[in-house]
């Protein structure tokens, strides 16, 4: 009892250390040093790892709980949870052998085990949100407190690099258990190098510093992911000190970012591809002349060029050059050509056009500056497209039930793997969860499956080669951009790096 009363003392401290943070907020540069607070477009959709597959929960995740392994900057798999780990038979790897790190707390005291670890990923493995990245693995075989066998349902070389994937995330056990899924959801118990204390809805995401962290420890006391979904909000708070770290600075302030005598700018390339995404499970966009229509009538260099003003190169493929495997130098772009749309659109029955709705995000900004651009191309080939702004969850969920006709998106394959690039986007089983084109085409569908089963490097990117090519003629995607990360952050803030996943690391990074 006296133990319990000491954790909500602490908890106590903690959230009127960080209100007192915000009761400064409004005006004028804030002096502190012991909370970093990141203004962000898009809050979370849900903290359990298996219940959500969105860069907006992974990066609060990533700090809340940790995965066997971490992507480094180079996109290559190093020991996190797990120590080590090695194939029982390289020539075959469907089975796993993984040695877990020892001396590991959760937030709530208890210690890490094997059967915890075995828990997470059997849990994962049965998640449908996660499917496409956790969905191979058959079992897991507790072989001791510091080893356990992952058993995979066929051989799967880029497995390792899954294990990196805030879905694999691991939980502990006692706590899923005791508290129910919903619970955990809302107050998580990781492993990780912050823990959370408290959450408003629609607003922030306050996290601590976990002071029995295993790893580096946190260099700041506290962590605030603050939403602000609206970009120049985001930009005054930053300008203003409310914030010391903008993500998301869209490219027409670019220029202000860089001309502040108190801000840095970073820039980086990343795994990303921005994409339009036709709703091909109904008319008018399960017919592909009417896909190929849409890609004639979109000048898709000029929009570009307009809206990220070169900022990002053009994408011409799904997945992008930094991707292993990436046809992206192979792939030729549809040309602007309205005649043509115009002819494909009588073809398929439409010479009088269409209406369409295009679901936006709250928050992107980006997104805005492509739909009214389209508007003005698709009215020259006579389709009437109207924009509908959602709520970052809503609008997730409504793309998820296949309500629009349009949205646009970044998919970003945090494993820097083609399959996770390809499968969950184009695969026929993801429908409803990342396959937000809700495309089914059986051609597709065994690439990719031929794709996970081939072991040979060589024979194995000829597939994705192979697979790319198809998605480009059948159309989902318009491809819209590469993905380059901006980030606003302010010069008394130090160790800031731009990760190639978008998920960046904030436990390294101080104020000055």
């Amino acid at each position: 009892m006296k133990k319990s009363l000491r954790v909500k003392s602490a908890l106590g401290a903690v959230l009127v250390s960080i209100a007192l943070v915000f009761s400064g907020c409004g005006g004028g540069q804030i002096a502190r040093t012991d909370t970093l607070i990141v203004g962000v477009p898009a809050m979370h959709t849900n903290l359990d790892p298996i219940l959500q597959n969105n860069i907006a929960s992974m990066r609060i995740i990533y700090h809340v709980y940790d995965t066997l392994v971490y992507m480094d900057f180079d996109m290559t798999p190093q020991p996190n949870l797990a120590t080590s780990w090695e194939w029982v038979n390289p020539e075959s790897p469907d089975q796993l052998r993984v040695f877990l790190r020892q001396g590991v707390l959760f937030h709530n005291g208890d210690p890490l085990t094997a059967g915890d670890v075995a828990f997470s990923l059997m849990r994962a493995s049965q998640s449908p949100t996660i499917a496409a990245v956790a969905g191979m693995i058959q079992s897991v075989d507790i072989v001791s407190d510091s080893e356990i066998l992952i058993n995979l349902d066929f051989p799967f070389v880029p497995f390792i690099s899954f294990l990196g994937h805030q879905g694999m995330s691991i939980v502990s056990e006692r706590a899923v258990t005791e508290m129910g899924q919903d619970a955990h959801s809302q107050a998580p118990i990781g492993t990780g190098p912050f823990r959370l204390t408290n959450i408003v809805a629609g607003d922030r995401v306050e996290l601590t510093r976990w002071d029995q962290y295993w790893g580096e420890p946190a260099l700041v006391e506290n962590l605030v992911i603050r939403l602000l979904a609206d970009t120049a909000t985001r930009l005054i708070a930053l300008e203003t000190g409310e914030i010391d770290i903008m993500l998301t600075v869209p490219a027409n302030d670019l220029s202000v970012v860089q001309g502040h005598p108190d801000l840095t700018l970073h820039s980086a390339s990343t795994v990303a591809t921005t994409y339009i995404a036709f709703n091909t499970s109904r008319p008018p966009f399960n017919d592909v002349r009417v896909r190929h229509a849409m890609q004639y009538a979109v000048d898709t260099e000029a929009l570009v060029q307009a809206v990220f003003m070169g900022g990002q190169p053009q994408a011409t493929g799904p997945i992008n050059s930094m991707v292993w495997a990436s046809a992206a130098d192979r792939l030729d772009p549809f040309p602007f050509n309205p005649a043509r749309a115009r002819e494909l659109l009588a073809e398929a029955g439409y010479s009088d056009g269409f209406s369409v709705v295009f679901f936006v995000s709250q928050g992107a900004a980006t997104g805005l500056d492509t739909a009214e651009i389209m508007q003005n191309m698709l009215r020259d080939v006579g389709i009437d497209m109207s924009v509908q702004v959602l709520e970052w969850g809503a609008f997730l969920e409504a793309s998820n039930r296949g309500e629009p006709n349009l949205v646009t998106l970044a998919w970003v394959p945090t494993t820097g793997d083609p399959d996770q690039g390809l499968f969950g986007p184009f695969h026929s089983t993801s429908s409803g969860v990342g396959n937000h084109a809700h495309f089914n085409n059986p051609q597709v569908d065994a690439l990719l499956e031929a794709g996970r089963l081939e072991t040979d490097p060589v024979l194995r990117a000829e597939i994705y080669y192979q697979l790319q090519r198809v998605i480009r003629d059948e159309a989902p995607w318009i491809f819209l951009a590469q993905g380059m990360e901006h980030t606003g952050v302010r010069n008394n803030v130090q160790g800031f790096t731009t990760a190639p996943s978008t998920i960046h690391r904030f436990w390294g990074v101080s104020l000055n």
